[in-house]
């Protein structure tokens, strides 16, 4: 399994089952590096990507759900998968008995990056690229 014991898992205030550590912003190239941690058997809120996301699975597997919470794919590690911006709405969520560690290469953007929605997927909250920037900051001097 990927060993993360060296890295300073951070949360999100208001998102359950979410740990990420930002590895870089590149503001010329609107590239932004991420790696999520999703707790095993939980999703987290309902999202839509507002821009474009390459991933590749580290550790364990993978879920998306529909808005619905049924699955919709189930991704192993070394699945490396692009999605275009604004596919569906779902949620992500860690396999049974270990928690899923995925890079997220999100590309092409500079503006909104996700959008965080209610059951009604109403949009109740929204992540930018200067909020990932911010984040990153806030990781060097934490």
């Amino acid at each position: 399994s990927f060993d993360d014991r060296n890295i300073r898992w951070q949360t999100l205030a208001g998102i359950d089952h979410l740990h990420y550590w930002v590895l870089s912003v590149d503001e010329d190239a609107k590239i932004v590096d991420v790696i999520f941690k999703f707790a095993s058997n939980e999703q987290i809120i309902l999202h839509r990507h507002k821009a474009l996301n390459h991933t590749l699975v580290l550790q364990g597997e993978h879920r998306l759900y529909h808005a619905d919470g049924s699955i919709k794919d189930v991704r192993p590690v070394g699945r490396y998968t692009v999605t275009p911006p604004d596919v569906d709405t779902h949620r992500e969520g860690g396999g049974d008995g270990q928690d899923v560690i995925v890079h997220f290469s999100i590309r092409g953007s500079d503006g909104l990056l996700y959008e965080l929605l209610d059951d009604a997927q109403k949009v109740v909250g929204t992540l930018s690229f200067d909020d990932i920037r911010n984040l990153l900051k806030a990781q060097h001097t934490g």
